[in-house]
């Protein structure tokens, strides 16, 4: 299985709907870094990703990018071979 590791926030409901699609794939454990009130894990995070915004997703390493860019992934069929 993936190593999977999601910088996400409580409140984000962009990071719910990314844990919903990985859950919905099958995965059932991933790495969480929560930022909330962290500012050294989410400047951590910004200079890992390139990005601010949560959720921030790595899989095996590689960056996926946010929620928005998972869904894309996996509208392209990109993203089960990930899993595996």
């Amino acid at each position: 299985m993936a190593q999977i590791t999601l910088y996400s926030s409580d409140y984000c409901p962009f990071c719910h709907r990314a844990k919903a699609l990985l859950r919905a794939r099958g995965v059932q454990a991933w790495d969480e870094i929560v930022v909330d009130g962290r500012p050294d894990l989410r400047a951590a995070m910004t200079e890992r990703a390139g990005r601010s915004s949560v959720p921030q997703i790595f899989i095996d390493g590689q960056h996926i990018g946010g929620c928005d860019d998972l869904h894309a992934l996996d509208a392209r069929g990109g993203l089960l071979p990930l899993l595996r």
